[in-house]
């Protein structure tokens, strides 16, 4: 089959490698325009534009597909079929109604769980024990449309974003290979639309640690943003990301005035430990990184910066 293929982070570049390691004959790579990037804001191509220029593939960047004239590469490249991954754009219809097998969304969740654009973060954030990839036949809907294919991938306790990422990554790229190699054959599945769950777009301030929350729930969302936007708090002002922490069930005990700690105080802070009362539990800092700094162990950040005890964070 001839493929166009729609994506643009290094989620999609290991699809898009993995088709074209199988065989398949991409006539069109669609990415979106370069950005600025890095300390000099220097234009940078997107990672699946430079999977498809090492390979000499097609690459075209329209900065949306609404105007008539933005279909004119993808009439031309007489597509069987659209493979799309993290592309980063909304695909109109007439896009959708262009291949002659339609487009097919290689979508981080196993859906109807977790529609939208943070699937991976958002899984982390509940709590779930798994995720996976489900194969998508598009439709004009938010990953509304009905399911060919689901890879199960399991959650660890020690996964982050990063990390989790990666392993759906691959697993994308093994699943969307498998489809295509049985595809028409599959049968759709409609999604169950009362089970849907919606992963919304993160933001900085929803990644501030409210220090009265659970232990659990706060090393979740530790590993959940990173890498972003980072989990962080407030010392003394200034913002303190925190990139690996971990839950304890220490008792809170009384203070000598006879009050409890209150969330976001500092218990322990010494012998390589930075320990923080939450709403139940403590959390372990394991590493940190403060304002202008780099990352660091907590030791380390400790050794140039003891705190007194009874000092909060957030605040």
């Amino acid at each position: 089959m001839r493929i166009v293929f729609a994506g643009t982070p290094p989620f999609a570049a290991a699809a898009l490698n993995a088709l074209a390691d199988a065989g398949h004959d991409i006539v069109l790579v669609l990415t979106q325009p370069d950005r600025p990037a890095g300390r000099g804001m220097k234009l940078a191509a997107s990672v699946v534009k430079q999977a498809a220029l090492a390979r000499g593939l097609p690459v075209a960047q329209p900065a949306n597909l609404k105007p008539p004239h933005s279909l004119d590469e993808l009439r031309a490249a007489h597509a069987d079929i659209m493979v799309v991954a993290a592309y980063g754009l909304i695909l109109p219809q007439a896009v959708l109604d262009l291949p002659r097998f339609g487009c097919l969304n290689i979508h981080a969740s196993l859906l109807p769980r977790w529609r939208g654009a943070a699937p991976i973060q958002r899984a982390i954030l509940a709590g779930d024990t798994e995720t996976g990839i489900t194969i998508m036949q598009m439709d004009a809907g938010l990953d509304t449309g009905a399911m060919l294919m689901k890879t199960v991938v399991p959650i660890l306790e020690t996964d982050t974003a990063t990390s989790l990422h990666d392993t759906l990554a691959a697993a994308g790229a093994s699943a969307i290979v498998e489809a295509l190699a049985h595809y028409p054959a599959l049968v759709p599945q409609p999604q169950d639309d009362a089970q849907a769950t919606y992963a919304a777009k993160l933001g900085k301030e929803e990644a501030r640690l409210d220090w009265r929350q659970p232990a659990d729930l706060l090393a979740r969302a530790v590993r959940a943003y990173n890498p972003a936007p980072g989990a962080w708090t407030l010392l003394d002002g200034e913002p303190l990301k925190i990139w690996a922490a971990h839950a304890g069930t220490d008792p809170l005990r009384a203070s000598a005035g006879g009050n409890a700690y209150v969330p976001g105080e500092v218990l322990r802070a010494g012998a390589d430990q930075l320990v923080v009362a939450c709403g139940s539990g403590t959390l372990a800092l394991q590493v940190v990184q403060p304002a202008g700094g780099k990352r660091m162990s907590a030791a380390a950040f400790l050794a140039g910066r003891p705190l007194p005890p009874g000092i909060r964070l957030g605040a």
